[in-house]
């Protein structure tokens, strides 16, 4: 217990450290200024393999732990944590009260074994209660190969007859699952509808493709949408970086192999355009009220054009004009995560390490940078952070306004609190012995 200059905040904080194969929960409370350190119980490992090792799912306001057994698909609450429990991708769906956990498979062979055998991995999606203390498992939906990203469509006053839809990218196939997510139409509801292939077949020139069976159970009748000449699958489009617009009514797919950006109908599930877009890896929307997506924030790193420094690249799209409207270069720079504040005028990237040694000696990967959104579609970075490797970043928001912006220091482990509207260091908590992984995030919300 430590007494603390943070007089004004009240707040709780979970922090998950780890491995990335065994790690343990504390909870950081800090009330009336004073700061505790709750170190959460442990069970032991449970000696599963990868697939069948418990997801956390969260920590309830009662401070229990929330987890999903992947086997029986079974929600539990305990008062110990399994330490090789993790804490699983997710995506929460803007228009529900639902949950998507990415499942990306096994490392080899991009599989989930225990839900799909060797015709995919997976997402699992999970329902979320009144009072988010507890979950109800809903299904688990095989889709395609590798690392996945999901943005979800939903009626806008611009796009009234947009249906309700997850459209979660496959990077290992190149293409993109499209899955009902209206629990009103119960035909299509938590089904795959559609898979999008991405390829353009001019980019696959001399590359050897395998064309995959339909999984068990589905007819050809589902249909690939896409350019006509698309054949291979899986190809080297790389899917990486989704985004739906509500101002067009269109998702924005960023195809990192190819260079390239896929404006896709949600209507029809057709690629409508292809643009250029090289040199950046990822891609996601501003979220700002009615102009929600209007803006998508492309991101990359260039390591070949110095061989002493890594450069960020951050660039800003209108979804309107389809152009590129702005850009800044940041030598020694490789960005990691991104997180919006809740009035969606801050923009916080965490940064890592990557490069060539000379470049690894000179990049800055224990900085945090904030970028001021109020100034679109002009980017304009307005701090850097030193906080240590960051983690996550999570905040604390009192009446839509945020008050406390916290970025966890792995390395350290230590706790970096911020003010919310100055972005300065307030106070940094010690928390546990540092390791190589470590994210937060505020006690009954989902990890």
């Amino acid at each position: 217990m430590t007494t603390s200059n943070l007089t004004s905040h009240d707040f709780v904080v979970v922090y998950y450290i780890g491995n990335r194969k065994t790690g343990t929960l504390h909870i950081v409370t800090h009330k009336n200024g004073v700061t505790t350190i709750e170190h959460f119980p442990t069970a032991p490992d449970t000696g599963l393999e990868k697939m069948r090792k418990p997801i956390l799912v969260g920590m309830t306001a009662e401070r229990q732990v929330v987890l999903l057994n992947p086997s029986t698909k079974e929600t539990h609450i305990e008062t110990a944590f399994p330490v090789d429990g993790f804490p699983a991708h997710l995506y929460a769906d803007p228009y529900s009260n639902r949950d998507w956990f990415m499942n990306d498979g096994d490392k080899d062979t991009g599989n989930d074994t225990l839900n799909c055998g060797d015709k995919g991995s997976s997402v699992t999606v999970i329902a979320n209660t009144a009072s988010r203390l507890d979950v109800q498992y809903l299904k688990t939906i095989c889709v395609g190969r590798g690392h996945h990203q999901a943005a979800f469509t939903a009626p806008s006053p611009a796009a009234p007859a947009m249906p309700r839809r997850a459209y979660i990218s496959n990077l290992n196939d190149g293409t993109i699952s499209v899955i009902g997510s209206d629990e009103k139409d119960a035909e299509h509801y938590l089904k795959l509808l559609a898979t999008i292939n991405l390829c353009k077949s001019e980019h696959e020139d001399g590359i050897a493709h395998k064309i995959p069976t339909a999984r068990d159970g589905e007819s050809e009748a589902r249909g690939v949408a896409g350019n006509a000449g698309a054949t291979f699958q899986p190809n080297s489009a790389f899917p990486h970086g989704l985004a739906y617009s509500s101002v067009t009514g269109k998702l924005y797919n960023l195809n990192s192999g190819y260079g390239t950006l896929a404006v896709i109908n949600p209507l029809t599930n057709a690629i409508e355009t292809r643009t250029p877009l090289k040199g950046y890896s990822n891609l996601f929307a501003v979220p700002s009220g009615e102009q929600n997506g209007r803006y998508l924030i492309a991101r990359g790193a260039d390591r070949k054009t110095d061989p002493n420094h890594v450069i960020a690249k951050i660039a800003v799209l209108d979804t309107v004009t389809q152009r590129v409207v702005d850009h800044l270069d940041l030598p020694d720079i490789y960005f990691s995560k991104y997180y919006f504040n809740a009035e969606s005028t801050k923009l916080y990237m965490t940064t890592g390490n990557s490069g060539s040694p000379e470049q690894q000696a000179n990049i800055k990967p224990d900085v945090l940078l904030v970028f001021d959104l109020t100034a679109l579609p002009k980017l304009r970075l307005i701090q850097e952070i030193k906080t240590g490797p960051a983690g996550s970043v999570t905040f604390l928001v009192k009446d839509g306004v945020t008050d406390l912006v916290f970025s966890s220091n792995a390395e350290a482990g230590s706790l970096v609190v911020i003010d919310g509207k100055s972005d300065e260091i307030m106070e940094t908590i010690a928390v546990t012995e540092g390791a190589s992984h470590a994210r937060i995030w505020m006690l009954g919300e989902r990890a």
